[in-house]
């Protein structure tokens, strides 16, 4: 049906103030739908009325109104997270109005939310100098997302990040610390372990920030025993149906979700470059938005979620035993496995940091341990077979060729299977090391103890094995650290070296501390910049 001038005039007025009473109510999608009527009916409407040369007032005061239509709708399409179609409607309302002070606002904040610092901030400096004089709320509204957006590009360009603060506050978890995204000098490749890997471009120091980076979705809680799998399964269930939602309300999460393995033909999956994850890349607008595939993504989270049970998230957020918390990290999702990993992450509210946890050479792949590597090899085989692979890092093959060639490793878990006194079956893997030629300098013993580490931590904890054995058996800092060199550091090694040292009456000196910091940087980063800190990090690992 047809209406005429003045029809359409007056529906314009009727619509022109419902959709804001819905924006206030937060019905965003009903707004919308009344923006969206409201803006088309402007457009149609603006034609006829520069057709009049006399009426350039009335122009002028609905092109002002389409232009607060549209900033409005980009303001209710960025709260249900539709940003490309929320920036699109900022960019046509700037077009009308530059100097626009809602649209300029709106459309930072958006950028800000995706990541891009300084586009934001340069937003935000023309909302305030373009627009004077304005409210002292505004400005002090305006100068808070400027220092904002000042503090996250600096941490996104140099990687300076410092929890020292938030861990002697003691962890708030109302108030997690305020990262930005960041990567440093890593590059994905061709790996020779399975499919495509993460590597460093230079020579890392053990403890240094190769990245941080922000969760596409998690799910969090506290399961009690009788609650069984069923509870994990709807947190699975909702985390997927998070995943599925912001992959089809943002095209750039969409595209790189679609970039991962789903575990099948790794061999022919393209290699991304590494710009397409960097914060300020923002190709996504100029792409094409494709309807995610449902299907497709679910068999990527199978391969790609990451648990945080393991994480130093856990421990700050008052972790008990029944913690579960699932997520996706992009950029973390193409680090492969290893049982000697060199890697550590850090899980802070819904970010990711992830730490060299010992010194990287330049062109080495970057690796996580999926599951605990301080366990014997027998029990890493079954654990990477539920995983789908078969580990073939430097000290699998190792171990695999000492079982082969010596009988007596053989013997020592026979050893254990029969109830044999630990501190006995330490002395037999000490002493039998010697005979094997087993080399400190490569990392073997430290494997090896790494792999006997139930036994090294059970006899420091019995008076009565260290009253017997204890001249026979290495001193704990010592096994400590040689299994940190070896496989990396945890809390675990780092409360069995600091233990150690306490227990001889050697703590407090200049090279113990010097040593409990080296470890504490290879467990938590160099991100607790204060010695303060890190002290306060160390006492919560021995407890």
């Amino acid at each position: 049906m047809k209406i005429d001038d003045e029809e359409e005039e007056e529906l314009m007025q009727q619509l022109r103030f419902k959709p804001t009473e819905l924006l206030l109510r937060e019905e965003y999608k009903e707004s919308i739908k009344v923006y969206s009527n409201f803006i088309s009916l402007s457009k149609n409407h603006l034609p006829k009325i520069t057709s009049k040369s006399e009426n350039p007032d009335r122009f002028n005061k609905l092109q002002k109104t389409l232009c607060l239509a549209l900033s409005n709708r980009a303001d209710a399409k960025s709260k249900i997270r539709h940003y490309a179609e929320s920036l699109e409607d900022c960019n046509a309302a700037l077009e009308i109005e530059n100097t626009h002070f809602k649209t300029l606002v709106c459309k930072g904040k958006i950028l800000l939310h995706l990541n891009q610092y300084a586009n934001a901030s340069n937003c935000f400096q023309s909302a305030l100098h373009d627009n004077e004089p304005i409210q002292n709320s505004d400005f002090e509204m305006i100068n808070g997302f400027l220092d904002r957006c000042k503090k996250l590009e600096y941490q996104s360009r140099t990687g300076v990040f410092d929890l020292s603060d938030w861990v002697l506050n003691g962890f708030s978890k109302d108030q997690n610390p305020d990262l930005a995204e960041f990567i440093g000098p890593v590059e994905i490749k061709k790996s020779e372990v399975s499919g495509r890997g993460l590597f460093t471009t230079k020579n890392i120091e053990a403890g240094s920030l190769l990245f941080v980076t922000k969760a596409v979705a998690t799910d969090r809680g506290i399961f009690l025993p009788e609650c069984g799998e069923d509870s994990k399964m709807v947190m699975w269930k909702d985390f997927v149906d998070k995943i599925v939602d912001v992959a089809t309300k943002c095209r750039k999460t969409c595209d790189l979700i679609c970039r991962l393995s789903t575990g099948e033909e790794e061999e022919v999956l393209q290699v991304p470059d590494i710009s397409v994850f960097r914060p300020d890349n923002d190709d996504f607008l100029l792409t094409e938005y494709m309807k995610p595939d449902v299907a497709k993504i679910l068999n990527i989270l199978d391969v790609n979620s990451l648990t945080e049970e393991d994480g130093f998230s856990s421990k700050v957020l008052g972790k008990n035993s029944n913690y579960y918390g699932v997520g996706l990290w992009i950029l973390a999702s193409f680090i492969n496995h290893s049982c000697e990993p060199n890697a550590r992450r850090l899980h802070i509210g819904d970010h990711l940091m992830v730490h060299a946890s010992r010194d990287i050479k330049a062109g080495e792949e970057i690796f996580f341990a999926y599951f605990d590597v301080l366990t014997p090899l027998n029990k890493r085989i079954e654990m990477s077979k539920t995983w789908g692979f078969h580990c073939e890092c430097n000290r699998c093959r190792f171990e695999r060729d000492m079982f082969n060639r010596n009988q007596g490793l053989t013997e020592i878990e026979i050893l254990l299977e029969c109830g044999s006194d630990i501190g006995n079956v330490i002395v037999r893997l000490e002493e039998g090391m010697k005979r094997w030629m087993v080399k400190a300098e490569k990392r073997e013993k430290g494997y090896l103890r790494a792999s006997f580490w139930r036994i090294f931590t059970e006899a420091y904890q019995s008076e009565k094995s260290m009253q017997r054995w204890g001249r026979r058996i290495p001193p704990a800092e010592v096994v400590g650290e040689s299994v940190a060199e070896a496989v990396g550091s945890d809390e675990r090694v780092l409360k069995m070296v600091v233990d150690g040292l306490r227990r001889n009456g050697v703590i407090g000196g200049v090279v113990e501390m010097e040593k409990e910091m080296k470890l504490g940087r290879s467990v938590y980063g160099k991100v607790i910049k204060k010695r303060k800190a890190m002290k306060a990090l160390l006492e919560l690992c021995i407890r």
